[in-house]
């Protein structure tokens, strides 16, 4: 099995299931191949003296691989979907972070899970992302124009809320007035925008939400829209410029810029073990079940 490996920082914590990791995919004779900064990250801790094959960019990827691990927190699961793209290599979220909802492997059972994915015990659910385009040019981090938790766009450099336009398949909707709007998808739905009050949506739904961040208009309230709805906003406010953000990467953009928000045309495939599943999740890391009663 092909393997390849990416870790967004090493933290002492994790060395001993980072040495678990690899040494069960050794045991397993998979062709490891380590992301070049990660690998330099953990070399010298875990006295690797291995020469691993590297890669540092999508461009060094193919679809030979069989599956990509991400070790850490769900931030760096959306930092791998930028190394797998369209490429359809499934991706397998390591938890060694914090909350880990998208890194649904625990550490502790690290070996164990590994174990089962070299023995292609697991499925793979499709996700949906979004993709951006706009008039005018944006400035930050514009590598790529998708997302797969969500498209916000925010104030900045203000404590003065924003207008948020915002047009459906060419239909007007309404102007949030409010510190910004988020476009999520299912997966993106237990992230931000739920912290706003956004609904839950399962992940095989085919919808996306709209929830606005501290709205004034006190009406505006979280709309569920189907998938495939095109999605136009045009922001005003005080400043000059506001903010764009796409899961963790941030872009600025200038007033009164055409933004237009649609489903991505590919998918990225997540890794979907035995004996993990979405209800499971909710119940383990959103506390869903918590009550004496139950």
């Amino acid at each position: 099995m092909k393997v390849g490996i990416y870790g967004q920082y090493y933290k002492e914590d994790s060395k001993k299931y980072i040495h678990t990791l690899l040494s069960v995919l050794k045991k397993n004779k998979a062709e490891v191949f380590l992301e070049t900064t990660y690998l330099d990250q953990i070399k010298e801790p875990l006295s690797i003296s291995e020469n691993y094959p590297t890669f540092s960019s999508f461009e060094d990827l193919d679809n030979s691989f069989d599956i990509f691990l991400s070790v850490g927190g769900d931030g760096t699961m959306l930092r791998a979907v930028l190394f797998v793209r369209d490429l359809n290599i499934p991706i397998l979220g390591i938890n060694t972070g914090r909350l880990g909802f998208l890194a649904t492997v625990q550490k502790e059972n690290l070996e164990e899970a590994v174990e089962e994915v070299l023995n292609n015990g697991f499925e793979v659910k499709e996700r949906t992302l979004l993709q951006i385009a706009t008039d005018m040019p944006m400035e930050g981090e514009t590598e790529v124009n998708f997302a797969l938790n969500e498209i916000a766009v925010s104030r900045k450099n203000t404590t003065s809320m924003i207008t948020i336009a915002t047009w459906l398949d060419g239909e007007y909707l309404t102007s949030y007035w409010a510190d910004g709007l988020i476009v999520s998808t299912p997966t993106g739905s237990t992230g931000y925008s739920l912290s706003c009050n956004g609904p839950v949506i399962a992940p095989s739904t085919d919808a996306l939400v709209l929830t606005p961040i501290a709205p004034h208009n006190l009406n505006a309230r979280p709309l569920v829209i189907p998938d495939k709805t095109e999605i136009k906003l045009k922001v005003s406010g005080r400043e000059e410029s506001f903010l764009v953000s796409l899961d963790s990467r941030i872009a600025t953009l200038s007033n009164e810029a055409e933004i237009t928000i649609t489903q991505a045309p590919f998918k990225i495939k997540l890794v979907d073990l035995a004996d993990e599943s979405f209800l499971k999740t909710l119940r383990k890391k959103l506390l869903w079940g918590e009550d004496k009663r139950n």
